[in-house]
C-alpha cells in the first residue's frame, strides 16, 4: 500500500486533499493502522492537526482504532493533544470510550484536558439531529 501511496504523491496528488467519513488520508489511515502510510503522508507535508468530519484529527482516530504506536509518533511530531472536535470530541475521549487504557494513561501523562462527559454527550446529540 505504502508503494502506490509514494507513487500517487509523486504524481502530484495532495497529501492534504480533503473529502470524505475521515476527512483526510491521515486521518483514515491513523485510525485503520497503516504507520508507514502515515510516515509518508507527512513527510509529504500532511498537516498533522487538519480537522474535519467524524475524528476530526488523526491523533483521536488513531486514539479511537488503539493505535498506540502512531499515538506516540503523532505526539511526537506535536500533534496537538487537546485539539477538540469530532464525535468524541477530543483523542482522549475516544481511547477511553474504546477502552484504550495504555493510549489513555499517555494522553493524560502528556497533558491532556479532560472534558466534561456530560457536554460532551450533549455535543453528540446536537451532531446527530443536524446529520
Amino acid at each position: 500500500m505504502s508503494g502506490s501511496v509514494q507513487e500517487l504523491l509523486g504524481r502530484g496528488a495532495n497529501a492534504n486533499a480533503t473529502s470524505g467519513y475521515y476527512g483526510n488520508a491521515l486521518q483514515a489511515d491513523s485510525e485503520q493502522g497503516h504507520l508507514n502510510v502515515i510516515q509518508i503522508l507527512l513527510e509529504k507535508g500532511a498537516d498533522i492537526n487538519a480537522q474535519g468530519e467524524y475524528y476530526d484529527n488523526a491523533l483521536q482516530a488513531a486514539s479511537y482504532g488503539g493505535h498506540l504506536n502512531i499515538v506516540q509518533m503523532l505526539l511526537e511530531r506535536s500533534a496537538d493533544i487537546n485539539a477538540h472536535g469530532g464525535y468524541y470530541g477530543n483523542a482522549l475521549n475516544a481511547a477511553s470510550a474504546q477502552g484504550h487504557l495504555d493510549i489513555v494513561q499517555i494522553l493524560v501523562d502528556k497533558g491532556a484536558d479532560k472534558v466534561d462527559e456530560e457536554e460532551e454527550e450533549e455535543e453528540r446529540r446536537k451532531r446527530r439531529k443536524t446529520s
